[in-house]
């Protein structure tokens, strides 16, 4: 048996220097730091097409759209997440390296994380004051599952089917968000 040792938390600071000259992105759950996998075809498909739908609503105004690359922070849990599609559209939300409010997330569900986006994310995500949506969306046949703040602050749930539309309304940004958008030219597994 191997002798113990202690393990080296990282700072956030020293996480953040690290993430910007690093070839693999990481997340930081306070002190933790965890490599995240790449991503295939399919995954980068709908991404793309949930981001450009949202890029092209919110065009013209203060609102930004996110890919994979920018991270989420959440503060008062010392956490940095990386959510697949990310939209903003705070003001005061203009950190260059990260954001702090988003009004929606999506994470596209893999094998590899499907798991620690349903529970840990989830339930980290539904705690973000300013987030109205969150998406999960699969990537071996159509299937988005959706969570949207009610104006009682209470989380409603659905899944988008057939023709449905789901309206997303985040600061100047309006726009429909159904199947045929997401899944636009992902072709899936026979």
């Amino acid at each position: 048996m191997s002798e113990p040792r202690k393990v080296e938390l990282l700072t956030e600071q020293e996480y953040l220097a690290g993430e910007e000259c690093s070839d693999v992105r990481h997340e930081y759950i306070d002190g933790h730091v965890f490599a995240m996998s790449g991503a295939g075809e399919r995954h980068n498909r709908i991404a793309l097409n949930i981001a450009f739908r949202l890029r092209a609503a919110a065009r013209g105004s203060r609102c930004g759209v996110f890919i994979s690359d920018m991270k989420l922070y959440i503060r008062d849990r010392r956490i940095y997440y990386y959510p697949d599609v990310m939209l903003t559209c705070d003001d005061s939300d203009a950190d260059e390296l990260y954001k702090e409010r988003p009004c929606l997330v999506a994470e596209v569900l893999s094998n590899s994380t499907e798991a620690i986006d349903r529970r840990e994310k989830f339930a980290i995500y539904q705690t973000i004051p300013s987030l109205r949506y969150i998406l999960l969306i699969r990537t071996n046949y159509a299937n988005v599952e959706y969570y949207c703040r009610n104006n009682l602050g209470e989380w409603e749930t659905g899944l988008l089917e057939g023709d449905e539309l789901l309206g997303i309304e985040c600061g100047a940004c309006r726009t429909d968000l159904g199947l045929l958008h997401v899944y636009e030219d992902v072709i899936f597994p026979d």
